[in-house]
C-alpha cells in the first residue's frame, strides 16, 4: 500500500496554494466585471475572511508583536486593495492580464529589499536579474512588437491608475514580506489582515459612486470561488512552508507568472500573443536569477 509521508502531504498543500494563487488574476477580474472594482474586491475579501475564520480561526492578538500587527496589517491590506482595484479598473481583459504581470515584479523586489533592509547577502547577479524582470515587463507592455518606449508610454498613459496601482502593489508586498520575516516572530495575522482588507473596501465602497452590482448565479459562483481559493491558498501555504519541502516550494513559486498567465487566459477567454509569453518568461527567469544570487552568496 502506497503511503504519503507527512512532509509530502504538506508539500502538496504548498503546491496547491501556488495553483490557487495563480488563478487570482482571472478570478478577481471576472468578479469585478459583475460587481465593480470596489464592490467586487470587498465581496471577495469578505468571503475569504469567512473561509479563513472557519479554516484557521481568529488569532489571539495579545502575543503578536505590535509593530507587526500595525505595519503588517497596513501593508497587507494596501497590497490586496491595490491589486484588486488595478485589475478591476483595467480597460479590458487583456490589459488586466498584463497588469497582473506587473504585480509579479514583487519576488525580485522582495529580494532587493531583503538586501537593502534586512542585510541579506547577494552576489553580482542580483542586478541583472532585476533588470531582466523590468525588461520583461516592458516587453509585455510593448505589445506584439516587443520592447518599444513609445508603445510602453502609450500603454501606461492609457490607464495610469491601474499600472500605477499594480507597480506600487508589487513594492508594498515586497515590503510586507520583509517586515513579516523581521518582526512577526512566527506569528500569522493573515485572518485579521483579510478582515481589515474587507472592511476597508466596504468603507471605500460606501463613499464611492460605484453602484449596481449584477448579482446573478454566475457572479455568486465567481466570488465564492475567488474568495475560497484565496483563503485556502493562504492556509495551505502556511502548512506547506512549515512542514513541507521548502526548497521545492520556493522554486515552484517563481513559476507562478507562467501559470497565472495561462489560467487567466483560460478564465477570461483571452488569447495571449507570443510576445506576451516571451515577456512572462523574462520576468520568471529574472526572478529566479535574483533568488539564485542570494543562494549562491550564502554558499560562498
Amino acid at each position: 500500500m502506497f503511503v504519503v509521508s507527512p512532509e509530502n502531504k504538506a508539500t502538496g498543500c504548498g503546491l496547491l496554494a501556488i495553483l490557487l494563487w495563480s488563478s487570482t488574476i482571472g478570478l478577481i477580474r471576472g468578479v469585478s466585471e459583475a460587481l465593480g472594482p470596489i464592490g467586487g474586491g470587498a465581496t471577495i475579501y469578505s468571503v475569504s475572511s469567512l473561509f479563513l475564520l472557519l479554516l484557521v480561526g481568529f488569532p489571539s492578538l495579545r502575543s503578536f508583536p505590535r509593530r507587526y500587527l500595525i505595519a503588517g496589517g497596513i501593508l497587507f491590506a494596501s497590497y490586496e486593495i491595490f491589486l484588486s482595484l488595478a485589475l478591476g479598473y483595467a480597460n479590458n481583459r487583456a490589459q488586466a492580464i498584463e497588469i497582473g504581470m506587473v504585480n509579479y515584479l514583487w519576488p525580485s523586489f522582495t529580494i532587493l529589499m531583503a538586501v537593502l533592509i534586512n542585510g541579506e547577502k547577494a552576489n553580482k547577479w542580483l542586478i541583472p536579474g532585476l533588470l531582466l524582470c523590468l525588461y520583461g515587463i516592458g516587453w509585455i507592455m510593448g505589445g506584439e512588437g516587443g520592447w518599444s518606449l513609445p508603445r510602453i508610454g502609450r500603454n501606461i498613459l492609457s490607464n495610469p491608475l491601474s499600472y500605477g496601482l499594480a507597480f506600487c502593489g508589487a513594492l508594498i508586498w515586497a515590503a510586507y514580506c520583509n517586515i513579516t520575516k523581521k518582526w512577526a516572530k512566527g506569528k500569522d495575522g493573515v485572518t485579521l489582515f483579510f478582515v481589515l482588507t474587507a472592511v476597508t473596501l466596504w468603507i471605500q465602497y460606501a463613499f464611492s459612486h460605484e453602484r449596481g452590482m449584477q448579482m446573478d448565479v454566475a457572479a455568486v459562483v465567481r466570488f465564492l470561488v475567488a474568495g475560497g481559493a484565496s483563503a485556502v491558498a493562504y492556509a495551505a501555504w502556511n502548512r506547506g512552508i512549515m512542514r513541507g519541502n521548502l526548497m521545492l516550494l520556493a522554486t515552484a513559486s517563481y513559476f507562478t507568472p507562467v501559470l497565472s498567465s495561462l489560467l487567466a487566459g483560460v478564465l477570461l477567454n483571452t488569447q495571449l500573443l507570443l510576445s506576451f509569453w516571451l515577456g512572462v518568461l523574462m520576468v520568471t527567469a529574472g526572478s529566479l536569477l535574483c533568488w539564485l544570487a542570494t543562494r549562491d552568496s550564502k554558499r560562498g
